[in-house]
């Protein structure tokens, strides 16, 4: 049994408590499967820096755990229907809290193990302190899912090709970064494409980035999906 998750023995007995607010310990599995692990819907903590958030937050979700061995490693087993609209965002945070101008470094580097079935993306989503503008950085996607607005064409920044799209949800604008090929690691920098959007398209202006989010918008996972981070790092200067 894997010593980072719930095992698959243990989510079966588990299943019928893993309704939205409950909260199930790992007393059957190993003592070194989580330093901090919940089903509550809505559960959070803070370690070494980062803070991670179950995020259950869409229409007619299902069950979904989150487990942290450490800020930087951790992990989600969802079980979301096969239904359209997104259920959840599990997600690592780092907060920034500096303008864009002010920063002389901001990157990530990523490495995730994600299922080949259900429908999600595997996202960065960076925040304005304001939360007028919401950046999103797709490194992964399966199913049928798609970002919010219009396509902008194609782009190499920050060491990756992406697609770009631009819209509004109605609360804030929002752009995407679809990485043309699927990647379960690398590195990205994020500061490169802030200054792209300020300074190239004239999309923002010198806006505070608040939060740098990474996680999982998982639309489905019928059947129970496992989601790990297995290291995620944001750095800034």
């Amino acid at each position: 049994m894997a010593s980072s998750t719930l095992s698959r023995v243990t989510k079966a007995l588990l299943a019928p408590a893993l309704a939205l607010g409950a909260t199930v310990g790992l007393a059957s599995a190993p003592a070194s499967a989580a330093v901090w692990n919940t089903c509550d819907q809505w559960g959070q903590t803070n370690l070494n820096g980062y803070t991670l958030y179950n995020n259950i937050w869409g229409g007619g979700a299902g069950s979904q755990c989150i487990w942290a061995n450490s800020g930087t490693n951790w992990g989600i087993w969802a079980n979301h229907p096969n239904t359209g609209g997104i259920k959840s965002y599990p997600n690592q945070t780092k907060a920034i809290n500096k303008s864009i101008t002010s920063l002389g470094s901001l990157s990530s580097s990523y490495n995730v193990s994600v299922p080949s079935s259900g429908a999600y993306n595997t996202s960065y989503d960076i925040w304005d302190t304001d939360h007028d503008y919401e950046i999103m950085l797709w490194v992964n996607k399966t199913g049928p899912v798609g970002p919010i607005g219009s396509s902008q064409g194609s782009v190499s920044l920050g060491g990756h090709s992406w697609n770009v799209f631009k819209g509004t949800n109605g609360s804030n604008e929002v752009f995407s970064f679809i990485r043309t090929s699927n990647s379960s690691s690398g590195t990205v920098n994020i500061l490169s494409i802030l200054k792209w959007i300020k300074d190239t398209k004239k999309w923002m202006g010198n806006e505070t980035i608040g939060d740098v989010q990474f996680g999982y918008e998982v639309t489905s996972s019928s059947g129970g999906l496992n989601f790990t981070t297995n290291n995620l790092t944001v750095n800034s200067s």
